[in-house]
């Protein structure tokens, strides 16, 4: 089993210790209590690592059973951030649910749900996807019923990356390419058509053409995180002498802490991270393509993808290849519902890697019996 799963353990074990050393110092200046945040994470952490040992050990086909009441919860609470009095608006969005002490964020857990559901349909309907309803129709229905709540919060960010993750599904499965750019075309053309509308997007937009001119305003993170990364040279300023942390990036122990890697550890470090997220997509790859099942492919794929992709616009973000955008980084950033999703997509994805390499043991052991039995 060491061909996928020890890889993904390993890499998923360093980003979470590099996540708590960095966070400890990130979060340092964020709070009287500078082990505050660190004490919250940890508490997430333990729940994750319960979820993502619970989920390892779940055959992941009893998903394919209970696609339609994860899909009715997960999109039913991301309707209910909406609501005043249930969600909870930080920042001028509503995407935050309060349930007693804790503060859980819906988009996140519907993503792994997003997954499943897709990954459902794409698997039951592989003989007829292109027939316009089975191959667009639906698919997009499906799409948009988790993305169209996640765009109304607004989250932007998520809404990108679910459309992404869905889109290349659909790709992977085999739906006809034209019709699926034409209709993907018309969704981006709409999103764009809002942002143009909203004076706080297109202030990012214009903050991220030229930060320079909006350094003191929109910019502010985006110059600052720049900073972080050109004072890190190759080997970093050394661990917790980070200047930017003190308050300087508002955001250094959440969706802006990949920066303070760059800063404290410098560019050879920030470039194992990267590294380290690449060798995850490339195994969660090697599991699809070991997968018993169509099902169980479509959902490696997608697991994969919606790390991967996260991690990617995070970096893109961070290093102003792409505007502002509230997406975390997985398993590294402070947020108890990433980490909680991170660690459920993780342990599904760890289940299908077990069950592909005990397949493939069972099908050597047949060979060689049939061997055996033709040699005697």
């Amino acid at each position: 089993m060491h061909r996928t799963v020890t890889p993904l353990i390993t890499v998923v074990l360093l980003l979470v210790a590099l996540g708590m050393l960095v966070l400890m110092s990130a979060s340092s200046e964020r709070s009287s209590d500078a082990s505050y945040f660190v004490e919250r994470q940890l508490i997430w952490l333990g729940i994750s690592v319960v979820a993502a040992v619970v989920t390892a050990r779940v055959d992941y086909r009893l998903y394919e059973r209970a696609v339609l009441p994860l899909a009715l919860i997960s999109i039913g609470l991301l309707v209910l951030v909406r609501i005043p009095g249930i969600g909870k608006m930080v920042n001028g969005s509503w995407r935050w649910l309060q349930i007693g002490p804790m503060t859980i964020q819906p988009s996140e857990f519907a993503k792994p749900v997003f997954i499943i559901v897709m990954s459902w349909w794409l698997a039951r309907s592989m003989r007829r996807l292109e027939e316009i309803r089975y191959g667009l129709v639906i698919p997009f229905l499906l799409l948009g019923s988790f993305a169209v709540p996640i765009l109304v919060e607004p989250d932007y960010g998520t809404t990108l990356l679910v459309s992404a993750v869905g889109l290349c599904l659909m790709m992977m499965a085999g739906t006809p390419m034209l019709p699926l750019m034409g209709v993907a075309g018309v969704g981006l053309l709409g999103v764009a058509t809002l942002i143009f509308q909203n004076p706080e997007r297109m202030g990012r937009i214009m903050a991220f053409l030229d930060p320079q001119a909006h350094e003191q305003g929109k910019a502010w993170q985006l110059t600052n995180s720049l900073r972080a990364f050109a004072s890190g040279e190759l080997f970093g300023v050394g661990f917790g002498n980070s200047f930017q942390k003190y308050h300087y990036l508002p955001e250094a122990h959440t969706d802006f802490i990949f920066p303070i890697i760059g800063e404290e550890l410098g560019l050879i470090a920030s470039l194992l991270v990267v590294l380290m997220y690449g060798v995850l997509f490339a195994t969660g790859m090697q599991v699809a393509r070991r997968a018993q099942d169509l099902f169980g492919r479509f959902l490696a794929h997608g697991i994969a993808l919606m790390i991967a992709l996260q991690a990617l616009i995070n970096f893109a973000v961070v290093t102003g290849s792409a505007p502002t955008k509230g997406l975390a980084l997985p398993f590294i950033s402070y947020g108890g519902s990433s980490i909680l999703a991170s660690s459920i997509m993780f342990g599904i994805l760890l289940n299908i890697a077990i069950d592909g390499e005990r397949g493939r043991l069972r099908k050597n052991k047949g060979l060689f019996k049939d061997r055996s039995r033709r040699a005697s």
